[in-house]
């Protein structure tokens, strides 16, 4: 039978979550609960609502570690890089996390309430835009127009999420090399991206008479 494990707190909770979103691999989130992380804790499940108030909010407690060290871990890739040379570093940047942590990846994928009255979702919201700051910034170095940065910001998060996710969920059967797959499918996007880049400006929608 577990020990307690004295002074228990919050962080101490959402550390042993992450051990067990890791452990359970991409479907590790998902198969989270209070009573496994208090049995890991040696506590009964009532002990941990007064460190985590549900099962959601730790759920978001752990998307939101796991936001800041995919953050911390892109920006250290992309320091002093620019352009396609940036987006090829940010998207394996991205994979290595997703294939060294699949459980806290598919944690990053959780999003927050966007509602800016929702207070408890206050810190995710803020840590998942940092996210789509740091791709903005990797991409502005394409020059793209303010208008279309948007869309480059969301082809590229389908395009590598998609990947990872075929990737981790085993969806890659054939014995060619997918490190090379991978490398192919993020030259698309920097084509695509610098396509967009050079496109002529969207035309305005012209007014019903």
């Amino acid at each position: 039978m577990p020990v307690p494990r004295a002074g228990l707190s919050r962080d101490a909770v959402v550390r042993i979550a992450l051990e067990q979103v890791d452990a359970g691999g991409p479907t590790g989130l998902a198969d989270l609960t209070l009573a496994k992380v208090a049995a890991s804790a040696g506590v009964a499940t009532p002990s941990l609502y007064k460190h985590v108030g549900s099962l959601a909010a730790l759920r978001r407690h752990v998307a939101l570690v796991a936001l800041e060290e995919m953050t911390t871990t892109s920006a250290a890739a992309t320091v002093g890089r620019a352009g396609p040379d940036a987006l090829r570093s940010l998207a394996r940047a991205w994979r290595g996390y997703a294939l060294a942590h699949p459980g806290r990846y598919a944690a990053t994928q959780l999003a927050p309430d966007p509602d800016p009255d929702v207070a408890e979702d206050a810190e995710h919201r803020a840590a998942a835009t940092r996210v789509v700051a740091l791709v903005g910034a990797v991409l502005h170095g394409f020059g793209l127009p303010d208008d279309r940065t948007i869309d480059a910001v969301r082809a590229v998060r389908a395009g590598v999420h998609g990947f990872i996710t075929l990737e981790l969920g085993g969806g890659f059967r054939l014995p060619e090399d997918l490190d090379r797959s991978f490398d192919a499918v993020v030259d698309m996007l920097v084509a695509g991206v610098t396509a967009l880049a050079d496109a002529p400006p969207s035309a305005a929608p012209k007014e019903q008479p």
